[in-house]
């Protein structure tokens, strides 16, 4: 009987250690999968700015997809399955401090704009529509600006475009800032989003109510955007990049392609006060708002996105 409290200590221990062992082996797997998935996958070449990783994939007009903080080509593939169907060719970089595409110190949204004209150089097409999710908005704005006669039509989705003061927009920067701080660690995004899924779901900038809501499909899409931001550490450099650098502002009012705008009003990371701004000083850009969706509008409202977002680039595409 004097030994029973020893064996159950023991037993306890055993079961710990075990656990650990667990857990560790799937961390391990779970790493190993995600760096094969995007060890190599993607086309590197040399440019002025670095080297450029990229996919492509299609047939019919050219789309440029440019993904958000966190991303990857593979974000901007995720984009791709979701909002184009296979009558598009797309082409999907890498930016700056992702996976494989070089960051510069002093480097600029203005340089990756100007990346992108190197990168359809080199694949021999003269114009592209655009289409822009999140932080990929203002290299996507202004490379509408600096080469308007390379865009025959801009979408942005829940893109971020100009700072503000608000007191909204200082919580949606301590949430990127907190953001970024995990996306340094492989293990700590890895355990943060295998046990707080849904918390980390608010962290990116969807309200509680919406995160309940979501259904199979709305939820695997978000998933999926989660699952493949793993491996975090090859993206860090790129996120501490979005961070930090200059956003558009006023420089938008030289965009003169077609613009169609899309953009949740209870977005908590890339405040509604984006789309206004934009929808305000781009000439003639349509402005479509949705109710609900927060940061997560993509998966929310992922058919009507797609239509709306085909439509557009269909309708103004050069022949």
């Amino acid at each position: 009987m004097k030994r029973r409290p020893h064996r159950i200590l023991v037993s306890a221990l055993l079961l710990g250690g075990i656990s650990v062992l667990a857990i560790g082996a799937k961390y391990c797997f779970d790493m190993r999968l995600a760096y094969e998935r995007v060890r190599g996958s993607g086309t590197l070449i040399q440019s002025p700015y670095g080297d450029i990783e990229y996919t492509e994939g299609g047939s019919g007009p050219d789309v440029l997809v440019i993904h958000g903080s966190g991303g990857g080509y593979d974000q901007g593939e995720i984009v791709v399955e979701a909002a184009l169907d296979g009558s598009f060719h797309w082409i999907s970089p890498s930016r700056f401090g992702y996976l494989r595409s070089t960051f510069n110190e002093g480097a600029t949204f203005d340089d990756q704009a100007r990346a992108y004209a190197y990168l359809l150089d080199h694949l021999e097409i003269k114009t592209v529509a655009v289409v822009a999710i999140s932080h990929g908005g203002p290299s996507a704005l202004l490379f509408a600006v600096l080469y308007p006669e390379r865009v025959s039509s801009l979408s942005l989705i829940s893109c971020g475009v100009a700072p503000s003061s608000d007191a909204n927009q200082t919580q949606a920067n301590e949430r990127g800032s907190l953001l970024m701080n995990i996306f340094q660690y492989d293990i700590a995004y890895w355990a943060l989003t295998g046990v707080l899924e849904e918390r980390f779901m608010e962290l990116m900038g969807a309200n509680e109510g919406v995160v309940a809501s979501l259904d199979a499909d709305q939820k695997l899409l978000a998933e999926h955007l989660i699952d493949y931001m793993n491996p975090v550490s090859l993206r860090a450099t790129g996120a501490r990049f979005d961070n930090g650098a200059t956003m558009p502002g006023e420089r938008i009012r030289a965009v003169r392609a077609p613009t169609l705008i899309l953009h949740a009003i209870d977005d908590t990371l890339q405040l509604y006060h984006n789309a206004e701004f934009a929808a305000s000083r781009i000439p003639n850009a349509r402005l479509v708002r949705f109710e609900r969706g927060g940061h997560l509008l993509f998966a929310v409202e992922r058919p009507i996105i797609a239509k709306l977002v085909q439509e557009h680039i269909r309708n103004n595409a050069r022949p």
